[in-house]
């Protein structure tokens, strides 16, 4: 169901610009980018032929806007996330939802006094494998499911390094606090949403004054600023153990000399009646288990049509479905917090150098 209302994206970067692209997708057209740098602000709205205003002030007296997307540094999120709530808007609100759980339930007690609809961006779960992924599961192919791991390794992909990114009072963290919550959010809504019991991590810093020949791939968020800090982890590990004795595994990398695919990013998921892989951005998902007494593999492709391009497309669906209706469907704020529960017993196990309770 697409729903034609005003939608306001606060933060005209490259992940507002995403998000914009998805929502006209979903048919729901953007009506105005805010953002401090006005000029920035125009250049988004342009293609949209969108309004370009240069406070959030602004944008919340709207009464033409009744959605907002918070697509800003994770350091923003919990206080525009609030004002956009105050104001009596319904909010996407990018991941991580804050920088901490305890900025999670701030956000969550200002959301308990409005009537809003509050969503997190955990994109990943709109992706097309990710949804062939879960009817698989939900079928019971793989029988009981007693272990996962989730790996994404970028070979040279520090986000605008010396930036917001790499700053850790902006941005909490670096490649955990990242991709960390899309591969454990994923993780954990295909298998059932396990209490997660215990948390061991460690975490390395490599990259933050790379040599001047180095280069850069999958660079965004801004070119490099090299004067600029790095006081956060590139590549980190964890090990998430369950109730019930199921384990995940975890392995993220902004940058590593690896070739790329020599390890194969994405979900794998073990269970007592077979396993399944696949990459989030692929076009299938692989399944292994047996058949007549034979081992067996399945190839599942995604629609004729589909891939990683339609994830904010659904995503964007299922926020305007959840505002027209006035019912979420969508992750939750409840969902935002628990990860970001899990993200901080992963940082207290990196400094503490042992496994933590959560």
């Amino acid at each position: 169901m697409s729903d034609t209302r005003g939608l306001g994206i606060i933060g005209a970067g490259g992940i507002g610009q995403v998000h914009a692209q998805g929502a006209a997708d979903a048919g729901c057209p953007v009506t105005a980018f805010c953002d401090t740098d006005l000029d920035k602000a125009a250049a988004a709205a342009e293609p949209w032929k969108a309004d370009a205003v240069g406070s959030t002030a602004e944008l919340l007296s709207r009464d033409d806007i009744t959605r907002v997307v918070v697509a800003v540094p994770n350091g923003l999120h919990m206080p525009l996330a609030i004002e956009a709530l105050e104001a009596g808007k319904d909010v996407l609100l990018e991941k991580p939802m804050a920088l901490s759980e305890a900025q999670c339930e701030t956000i969550l007690e200002a959301h308990a006094k409005t009537s809003a609809i509050l969503q997190v961006g955990f994109v990943c779960r709109f992706a097309a494998t990710s949804q062939v992924a879960r009817k698989v599961i939900e079928k019971g192919t793989l029988g009981t499911i007693y272990a996962a791991k989730a790996v994404m390794l970028r070979r040279r992909g520090i986000p605008g390094l010396g930036r917001w990114f790499t700053t850790k009072a902006d941005s909490g963290g670096g490649v955990l606090i990242d991709l960390g919550p899309h591969l454990i959010d994923l993780v954990l809504h295909l298998i059932g949403r396990p209490t997660v019991e215990r948390v061991s991590a460690a975490a390395s810093s490599n990259f933050g004054k790379p040599p001047e020949a180095y280069k850069f791939t999958n660079m965004w968020a801004g070119p490099p600023d090299m004067a600029g800090a790095f006081d956060v982890e590139d590549s980190a590990s964890a090990m998430l153990r369950c109730a019930g004795g199921l384990n995940i595994t975890l392995e993220a990398s902004w940058a590593s000399h690896l070739p790329d695919g020599t390890i194969g990013d994405g979900i794998t998921v073990f269970g007592t009646d077979g396993a399944m892989h696949f990459d989030i951005w692929g076009d299938h998902v692989l399944v292994g288990n047996e058949i007549g007494g034979e081992m067996a593999d399945c190839k599942l492709p995604v629609s004729e049509g589909e891939g990683w391009a339609t994830a904010f497309k659904r995503e964007h669906a299922c926020f305007a479905e959840s505002c027209a209706e006035r019912s979420a469907h969508g992750p939750s704020g409840a969902d935002g917090r628990s990860i970001q529960r899990i993200l901080d017993a992963m940082y207290r196990s990196i400094d503490a150098r042992q496994d933590v309770a959560l």
